[in-house]
């Protein structure tokens, strides 16, 4: 007779098994290519762009700190810039898409109620979603920034980072404070990924939940400009968005790239734990 394995919970849908699926999907093979794509653009407007000839390795004016200013003088610097730009807006749709497509994508697709029938225990189908999630979206950040480098190596050459507020550090140095910045970068994400899977959880269209996390995060950030809201702004969690300029003194300054990560882990903490509440008397039709 051949022998029944018992059914264990925890051999199903392990992170490994989704991640492999995920990274199948069309959608993020171009998200690694949009990461990879941002700074050859800005490269070539640069270089090819009607103020490349006027001198100075330009093509870029002057930005908060002159960060976008010191964009051309090496791989470090370029680096920097491309996280400043993106930032604001594309690592957010990264992070909305990536955990806002998660549980919605198989809902929209039929398939949610055939993995919970394998059986795959619910919460363990969520804690598969957004592990695997924040996983992508921090592949992203990770491709963007070597990327920049590289990309910028080569265009720029390998200068090491010129801060407008502390002169020039040495390579390893320029490393830590990369690291620091893009690590600060990937926290302050959280918010929009939390965002995303709770709408993920909350409804069947995947573009619904992403589109819908963009959007709180626009309206957040268009509070935090409100100069009359005053000290409320404080209270918003992306008004520490740009904390990570603290990272580029003579000194890194923790204080509030502290209390802007503290803000970014609560609040995915918070949506993650309603989104799993509500996800667990959730009746599943699709």
């Amino acid at each position: 007779m051949t022998a029944v394995t018992a059914y264990d919970p925890r051999r199903t849908l392990t992170i490994g098994v989704e991640l492999v699926r995920q990274l199948r999907r069309r959608r993020t093979m171009v998200a690694f290519g949009i990461a990879i794509a941002l700074p050859l653009i800005v490269v070539a407007a640069v270089k090819l762009g009607p103020e490349s000839s006027s001198g100075g390795g330009g093509g870029f004016g002057d930005g908060d700190l002159d960060l976008v200013g010191l964009a051309t003088s090496g791989a470090w610097n370029f680096a920097l810039t491309m996280l400043f730009f993106s930032s604001g807006f594309l690592l957010v749709i990264i992070a909305a898409m990536f955990l806002g497509d998660s549980v919605a994508s198989e809902a929209s697709w039929s398939t949610l109620r055939y993995l919970l029938a394998a059986p795959v225990p619910r919460r363990r189908l969520l804690r598969a979603k957004a592990i695997v999630g924040l996983l992508l979206t921090a592949i992203s950040l990770a491709i963007l920034v070597v990327a920049s480098w590289i990309i910028g190596a080569l265009a720029f050459g390998t200068a090491p980072l010129s801060s407008p507020l502390a002169g020039t550090w040495d390579v390893p140095e320029s490393a830590t404070r990369i690291a620091v910045i893009a690590g600060y970068i990937g926290l302050t994400m959280l918010i929009p990924a939390g965002v995303a899977f709770l709408m993920s959880v909350l409804t069947d269209v995947p573009l619904g939940a992403v589109g819908a996390a963009v959007v709180i995060v626009i309206v957040l950030n268009i509070l935090d400009a409100i100069d009359a809201l005053g000290d409320l702004r404080r209270l918003l969690p992306t008004d520490y968005g740009n904390a990570w300029v603290d990272a580029l003194g003579p000194t890194i300054v923790w204080d509030q790239m502290a209390i802007g990560a503290s803000y970014s882990v609560i609040t995915f903490a918070i949506l993650v734990t309603i989104a799993v509440l509500r996800f667990d008397r959730k009746d599943i039709t699709s």
